[in-house]
C-alpha cells in the first residue's frame, strides 16, 4: 500500500488552528479581566460559579477536534493500491513485409494495402491484447511498441510504405530478431506475431528464424497475402508509376505469392498458416489462430485514489466534539 496527501491546498485550513488558539487564550483573558473589573479577587469565589477541572482541558480537546476535522476535509491519507489479476491476453508483434513485391495488384488495390487492411481489421476485434509493430524486407525495424493504444497503432499502419526499408528482399530471420528484442519483458506463453507476406525473394533464413522463434516461446501465425497467378511489380518514384520491375534480359517480372516458407514458419512453431486474400474471413481467422494456447498473465493494476480514510479522521474529530458535550458541566461552551 503506498500513501500520499491529498487535497494540498486544503493545508491552508491548518492556519486556522493558530488563530483558534489566539481566540481562545485572548477570550480567557478578556474574562479573567472582566471578572477583576467587576469585583475584586477576594469576592470572586462567592460572586462566580467555581472552576471545573473541565476548564483547563477544554482548549485542548477542542483544538484536537478542530484539527482531525481540518485532516478529514484534507483527505490526509489517499491509498493507492497495487491489484494482481489473471488475464487471459496475449502480446501481438505484427511482422509485416514491406519488400517491393508488396506493391503487386493481384489483390486490389495491392497486396501492402491489404496487409495494411488486414492488421487494422484484426486489432478492432481484440480487447485486452498488446500489440507491436515491426516492418521489413531485407534488413527489420520496430515501428510500435507493445501498446493496447489502437488508434495510435492505426494510425502508424496506415504510414507504412514499401519504401520505408532501403535494403530490399525478405529476410525472415532479422525480421525474428527485431520482434525479439520486443519481448524481453513478456512471458514467453503469451508471445505471438503475426506474419504478414507474400513469401516471395525468401532468402533462405527461414530455418534460422524458426530456431529463434522456438528459443524464445514464439507462436507464428503467417498470412500469405497475393495468387499464386502474381502480377507485376510496379515501380514508384516520388508516389509516380515509372513502369515495372523487369529482369536482367528485360522482361517483366511476375511476382507470386510462395506459401512453403510461411507455411513451414507457422507450423514448425504451433501456429498456422492463413490465406489473407480474403479480407472478410481472415480477421477472424486470425484472431482464432491467436487464442490458441492463450496464457493467463499476472498483470499488476495501479489504481489511483482508490482508497480513501478521511472518515476515520472525522470519527476521531466527532469524538472530541461529543466529549466536549459530554464532560461539560454547563452543557455548552461558555466556561
Amino acid at each position: 500500500m503506498d500513501w500520499y496527501l491529498g487535497n494540498y491546498w486544503y493545508l491552508l485550513l491548518l492556519l486556522l488552528l493558530p488563530l483558534l488558539a489566539v481566540f481562545m487564550v485572548s477570550y480567557l483573558k478578556w474574562k479573567k479581566k472582566k471578572r477583576a473589573v467587576f469585583a475584586d479577587s477576594k469576592f470572586h469565589e462567592g460572586l462566580f460559579e467555581k472552576k471545573s477541572w473541565f476548564t483547563k482541558f477544554f482548549p485542548t480537546l477542542y483544538l484536537l477536534g478542530t484539527l482531525f476535522l481540518i485532516f478529514s476535509i484534507i483527505d490526509l491519507l489517499n491509498g493507492s493500491e497495487e491489484v494482481k489479476t489473471n488475464q487471459k491476453l496475449n502480446n501481438v508483434i505484427f511482422m509485416m513485409d514491406v519488400s517491393n513485391s508488396m506493391n503487386a495488384e493481384d489483390i486490389e488495390p495491392s497486396r501492402l494495402t491489404e496487409a495494411k487492411n488486414l492488421m487494422i481489421n484484426t486489432m478492432q476485434k481484440m480487447k485486452n491484447d498488446k500489440v507491436g509493430i515491426v516492418i521489413f524486407a531485407g534488413e527489420a525495424t520496430s515501428i510500435m511498441p507493445l501498446t493496447t493504444d489502437y488508434g495510435s497503432a492505426e494510425t502508424y499502419i496506415n504510414a507504412i510504405e514499401t519504401n520505408s526499408m532501403q535494403i530490399q528482399g525478405t529476410d525472415f530471420q532479422k525480421a525474428m530478431q527485431a520482434a525479439v528484442s520486443k519481448f524481453k519483458n513478456v512471458g514467453k506463453g503469451s508471445r505471438k506475431i503475426v506474419l504478414l507476406s507474400d513469401g516471395e525473394d525468401n532468402e533462405g533464413k527461414d530455418d534460422a528464424a524458426i530456431r529463434l522463434a522456438n528459443k524464445e516461446g514464439i507462436m507464428v501465425t503467417s498470412v500469405g497475402i497475393g495468387t499464386e497467378e502474381g502480377a507485376p511489380v510496379p515501380e514508384y518514384v516520388f508516389g509516380q508509376l515509372m513502369g515495372y520491375k523487369s529482369d536482367a534480359a528485360g522482361q517483366t517480372v511476375i511476382s507470386k505469392r510462395q506459401t512453403e516458407a510461411l507455411t513451414k514458419i507457422a507450423e514448425s512453431t504451433g501456429g498456422s498458416y492463413i490465406d489473407g486474400n480474403n479480407i472478410n474471413e481472415a480477421p477472424n481467422r486470425i484472431i482464432d489462430a491467436l487464442s490458441k494456447k492463450q496464457s493467463s498473465a499476472t498483470t499488476l493494476v495501479k489504481s489511483q485514489n482508490a482508497n480513501h480514510y478521511y472518515q476515520y479522521f472525522l470519527a476521531v474529530s466527532i469524538f472530541f466534539f461529543f466529549l466536549i458535550y459530554l464532560i461539560n458541566p454547563k452543557r455548552n461552551f461558555n466556561v
